[in-house]
């Protein structure tokens, strides 16, 4: 009898050597030693305030942790997830049960049935979303029901004020949960994806993988005074996402949206070594990017849909907090072939989980007889 062989999701080796955010000059670096980082970012690091030996030294310092986080993070991750499914009482432990029809809007639901219907086609589900931008190819939907936002926001602040370990929601949000550390990742994200998201996705966006999402990574970010208050311009490292609002009471913090990041200009930086012409996520092309921004006011349990590559960022929040649920959907078809934070074919290194969404070319199944 033959059964489906589990996937082994991986990562690129990328992620610890490129897109090393540094908040206060505003960038993504590419860090290996300090020759490299003077002759790749002298001048843009001294336009950007990085003047003294004192300045040059504390990024140092701040990039070589970072470097020694990021080969720590799936190791100590896989710990903090083992504390919590052990330790933590939950406030609202209904969260964690499958996901439940009730928890969706109603919008949602239809345009998830429509998008799995036969004769299903674009023109029809656009009638059934906000088109935010046409050209941008940004669009809006209610996706979960008012009480279920308010459920999962109570449980998130339990466990934010609970003495439970927390990891960073990504590398440049510092507050905020990892969905899978939490246990939220099977009953409620996963079937989020599988059974709606991809759906929808296969029609809005069939050329970025729309139809092949196979992992994600989703975490909850939190604004507030005293906290993170904006975010950076930046793209995901994701074929897709799904941005939504779960509240609370907040002005300010509206997302924009620039240019879309394009991988085509490279160039040689060493034998076999190939990099788009953008050194950094942050880049010093993006205010050229960002000459005519798009803004797009946050409405609780609405979702923003874009393209990982769209770039965008978060205006200041200026009162409350604002939490928002964000899901980078992958499709390891499309990034197999061209990691987007490297810009080249990814060096695999096996992680937990989904790891980035790269997976190896692995055999579909596997004959279990084989192996008794």
């Amino acid at each position: 009898m033959a059964t489906a062989a589990p996937r082994r999701f991986c990562r690129c080796a990328c992620f610890c050597s490129q897109n090393l955010y540094v908040a206060r000059y505003g960038l993504h670096l590419r860090f290996r030693d300090e020759q490299q980082l003077r002759r790749d970012y002298g001048p843009l690091l001294r336009s950007r305030g990085c003047v003294t030996p004192k300045d040059f030294q504390q990024l140092l310092e701040e990039l070589e942790q970072e470097v020694g986080r990021r080969r720590r993070l799936g190791q100590e991750s896989a710990a903090r997830k083992a504390v919590i499914a052990s330790s933590y009482h939950p406030a609202r432990p209904e969260v964690y049960s499958s996901l439940q029809d009730a928890a969706l809007a109603p919008e949602f639901k239809a345009a998830a049935e429509y998008s799995r219907s036969p004769g299903a086609d674009l023109e029809g589900l656009l009638q059934r979303l906000e088109t935010v931008s046409e050209e941008k190819r940004i669009y809006r939907v209610p996706v979960f029901s008012a009480k279920f936002c308010q459920t999962l926001l109570e449980e998130l602040e339990h466990f934010e004020q609970s003495d439970m370990p927390k990891g960073r929601p990504n590398t440049m949000n510092n507050h905020g949960v990892l969905m899978h550390e939490l246990g939220l990742d099977d009953p409620l994200v996963t079937p989020l994806r599988e059974r709606f998201l991809l759906p929808l996705m296969a029609l809005l966006y069939p050329d970025c993988g729309g139809g092949h999402l196979d992992s994600h990574r989703a975490f909850v970010v939190k604004y507030a005074l005293g906290q993170d208050l904006e975010l950076g311009c930046h793209y995901d490292n994701a074929e897709l996402t799904l941005n939504v609002a779960l509240g609370k009471d907040f002005t300010g913090g509206a997302l924009y949206f620039g240019g879309f990041f394009q991988v085509s200009e490279t160039h040689q930086v060493g034998p076999g070594r190939r990099e788009c012409s953008c050194l950094n996520r942050t880049h010093p092309q993006a205010p050229a990017a960002l000459t005519e921004t798009l803004e797009v006011d946050h409405v609780v349990g609405h979702g923003i849909l874009h393209r990982g590559g769209q770039l965008h960022g978060a205006r200041p929040l200026s009162t409350g907090e604002r939490w928002n649920l964000v899901v980078w959907l992958r499709a390891s078809a499309v990034r197999n072939r061209l990691c987007p934070m490297c810009c080249q074919k990814p060096d695999l290194v096996d992680d937990e989980g989904f790891g980035d969404g790269f997976t190896r070319e692995e055999p579909a199944m596997v004959d279990v007889c084989v192996l008794t």
